[in-house]
């Protein structure tokens, strides 16, 4: 005989097996016996309340679209054959890849001179899939720049120069390129900042550049570096990485920069740089109590090379020597604490500013001489 007790802990067990069937029943659903019709399918339905409403496209996305497409077409992909040594001393060739720009009608393209140096063979693809073989025109080292020129014929469109001297931090940046291959990617970001330097892998200072947390990584190098107007700002260079990709902070060369020296390699056989001909040290306030140097901050004068502007224009090096903390010191030269009225903290900012010259220009250094401001003009001729 079942009890009470019995009877409503069945009746307990019978409800739970029902609420768990209920939310299973999905399971045990059989197949269909045959096909259904695709448009009876929900998301192939064209009735009133299917229908696709307008796409919605913002602001900011108008501007990415219109600037790919006003751009990517001066855009191009530049592969490279080189020569290398296997294991057993044999020469293979090796392949490289990297980004440039059409920069005029005849067939000038700008990039980095790291994409193209050392290259037996340069071959340019369109963004149409052309491909073309490209010469060098001249490259340039310490500003890590190059022009290659393909035959006009090619030519469809070329790009718009900006002007990188009224840039601002928090201007929109469009980076387009090629990275690891993929042809004419497009990547968005800010100018994150203005006037870094840093060291190429060959050990030259590039300085003035600006960065940008518009993704860039290996392919992109030698592309254009865009604003909201389509207008070249930059020529992406270079990127900080711990791991060998994007990690948020890259650098591109200022158009304006970029366009000098452009010009030079294709109207001449070389760059023209301005030096000064000095060897110098920061003054550190350590060094200032040392000294007893009437300021804290500068470039010690340590060496003046004979001929140089500096040494045309009276500039004095160290006369006597000390030991300072173990180091062999010249001391007793000319102090410089601006140029142009641009206060000077180390030899950096002080070739910093001279690069910014033309060679020709006469600039004012504010020095101390002998504890005595003075002022003297310098004549800056070009770099031997």
């Amino acid at each position: 005989m079942i009890t009470n007790f019995k009877l409503k802990n069945l009746w307990i067990i019978i409800i739970c097996l029902a609420v768990i069937l209920w939310f299973l029943r999905n399971e045990f659903l059989p197949l269909p016996d045959k096909r259904l019709d695709p448009e009876s399918l929900d998301f192939n339905l064209t009735s009133d309340e299917y229908i696709h409403k307008p796409v919605i496209i913002s602001a900011d996305e108008k501007i990415n679209i219109e600037v790919f497409e006003k751009v990517h077409k001066a855009v191009v992909n530049i592969a490279t054959t080189t020569l290398g040594l296997n294991f057993w001393m044999e020469i293979i060739p090796k392949e490289g890849q990297g980004t440039g720009f059409i920069v005029d009608h005849r067939g000038y393209i700008l990039t980095n001179n790291h994409v193209v140096a050392k290259a037996q063979k340069i071959t340019v693809t369109m963004a149409d899939g052309r491909k073309v073989s490209a010469i060098l025109v001249g490259r340039d080292p310490a500003s890590d720049l190059a022009v290659i020129r393909i035959p006009p014929d090619y030519v469809e469109v070329t790009s718009i120069m900006g002007d990188s001297d009224t840039l601002k931090e928090g201007q929109k940046a469009i980076a387009i390129g090629n990275p690891f291959g993929l042809s004419h990617t497009l990547t968005t970001g800010v100018v994150s900042a203005l006037n870094r330097s840093i060291r190429d892998e060959a050990g030259n200072q590039i300085d003035d550049l600006i960065q940008t947390d518009a993704a860039i990584n290996p392919g992109n190098s030698g592309g254009p570096l865009l604003n909201s107007s389509s207008e070249v700002i930059g020529i992406n260079t270079a990127i900080f990485s711990l791991s060998g990709g994007y990690q948020g902070i890259g650098f591109a060369i200022p158009i304006n920069r970029a366009k000098q020296i452009a010009t030079r390699l294709i109207t001449s056989d070389s760059i023209a740089r301005p030096w000064l001909g000095i060897t110098g040290i920061p003054v550190s306030p350590e060094l200032s109590r040392s000294l007893a140097l009437k300021t804290k901050q500068g470039v010690l004068v340590i060496d003046v090379i004979r001929g140089a502007p500096a040494y045309e224009a009276g500039l004095r090096g160290g006369h006597r020597e000390i030991i300072l903390n173990g180091q062999r010191l010249r001391i007793g030269g000319d102090i410089i604490l601006a140029l142009n009225n641009h206060i000077v903290l180390n030899m950096q900012d002080l070739t910093f500013r001279i690069n910014r010259e033309k060679v020709g220009n006469s600039v004012n250094i504010q020095i101390l001489r002998q504890g005595i401001p003075v002022e003297i003009s310098v004549v800056l001729t070009e770099k031997p």
